[in-house]
């Protein structure tokens, strides 16, 4: 620890997929960052005492609640680091908030675009630097593709097609887990993984003016289970419950400037573990990226010499690519759990120099805001103005 490093004491709540992704880039900040801040795994906190003891003591903390709201009042937590169902996100945000700690909140921010912006406004009356965990931003590949086109590498975007496949749920017995009820988690396949691919988009390419959308749930009840680590899942019982969620999304956007864009969000994609892709039309040139293969970058440019136009792959591992030379030498590729470590190493500069690093609340809000969109194209069969909803929240949320 450098001599003026502040420590930035973590108090993390929820402990099983996501909350070991975060904590293992808390313990591996120090090793490979230094943004003069350093974060210090102090609580976590989970409803099962010996369940939340033992995560205490694998994944690095040196206490534990079984009360989050316990955890929120210590005066030893400076970050309250938020990976539970997402409805639990709003009232343990704005309680944090409020309590003068930082927020870094799991996606999607919320249920419902009124909630995030609830959270939202919270967030900027208060000192707090808030963020939301969206760490496929942090692949260095996507940020040398965000790079490219801030540099007018690919010139005017024309087309914009993201999917994200995966098929962990296509087997009719796989229990009805927590993903797969509205009221715990808002939208199915839309917002657990169709979020991640909004989030890119917008983080490349800008802002969507409206979308089209349409949603399909394939298998209609499930037995009633539990998520038991990962994206596995335990069957408790032989009755049987309603999926309330969609198993696939796929819309159509409009971008403010012009562009065109295609999302596909499904979790019955046979073959598919996690296949998280998007390419990017210019009139100069395109880009490719796709996580399953995350440290390749494909770039095309038009005025490349003729006979030998083509996609080249970029191998992004190269000093001169972002983050890489906290890592290792060129061609020492990094993997998934990289994403959190550039991410969170985000969030410690924030926090030391006083501003809430992107993605933040303002992002989450955006993000859930064309969620709610898809979902409401869906109801109406029609285009959904993006801007025009989040006008709507607004004004109920002055009026609530």
């Amino acid at each position: 620890m450098g001599i003026n490093t502040q420590q930035v004491r973590v108090g993390m709540i929820g402990y099983q997929f996501m909350g070991k992704a975060h904590s293992h880039a808390y313990r591996d900040i120090p090793f490979f960052f230094d943004e003069g801040c350093e974060p210090i795994q102090q609580a976590i906190a989970g409803r099962n005492e010996e369940a939340v003891k033992e995560a205490a003591s694998a994944l690095g903390y040196a206490s534990y609640e079984t009360d989050w709201r316990t955890l929120i009042k210590r005066d030893d937590i400076d970050l309250v680091d938020i990976v539970t169902p997402n409805n639990t996100h709003t009232e343990m945000a704005i309680a944090a908030l409020e309590a003068g700690k930082h927020v870094l909140c799991e996606k999607p921010l919320a249920l419902s675009l009124l909630d995030a912006e609830r959270m939202l406004e919270v967030a900027e009356k208060s000192n707090a630097i808030h963020m939301v965990s969206h760490n496929y931003r942090y692949a260095p590949a996507v940020q040398y593709a965000k790079k490219l086109i801030d540099e007018g590498r690919l010139g005017k975007i024309f087309h914009v097609r993201a999917q994200y496949l995966q098929d962990f749920i296509m087997d009719p017995s796989f229990p009805l887990v927590w993903r797969l009820k509205k009221e715990v988690t808002g939208s199915g396949a839309l917002g657990d993984i169709g979020a991640h691919i909004i989030d890119l988009s917008r983080f490349l390419v800008g802002e969507m003016k409206e979308v089209n959308g349409m949603l399909e749930t394939f298998v209609k009840q499930r037995p009633i289970g539990e998520m038991s680590g990962g994206l596995s899942a335990s069957v408790d019982s032989k009755e049987m419950g309603e999926v309330t969620v969609d198993d696939a999304a796929i819309f159509m956007s409009r971008f403010e400037n012009g562009a065109l864009g295609i999302f596909e969000a499904t979790r019955f994609a046979a073959g598919n573990r996690n296949a998280n892709r998007f390419e990017i039309n210019g009139e100069k040139g395109s880009i490719r990226w796709d996580l399953e293969n995350m440290n390749n970058l494909e770039v095309f440019f038009t005025d490349d010499e003729e006979g030998l136009q083509g996609f080249r792959t970029i191998n992004c591992t190269e000093e001169v690519h972002p983050y890489i030379r906290a890592y290792w030498p060129a061609g020492h590729i990094i993997g998934y759990e990289h994403t959190f470590l550039n991410m969170i190493s985000e969030l410690m500069k924030g926090i030391k120099n006083g501003y809430s690093p992107k993605p933040n609340f303002e992002d989450g809000a955006k993000n859930q805001a064309v969620l709610e969109a898809v979902q409401q194209s869906n109801e109406t069969g029609g285009w959904v103005n993006v801007a025009q909803l989040r006008e709507q929240a607004r004004r109920k949320l002055i009026h609530s």
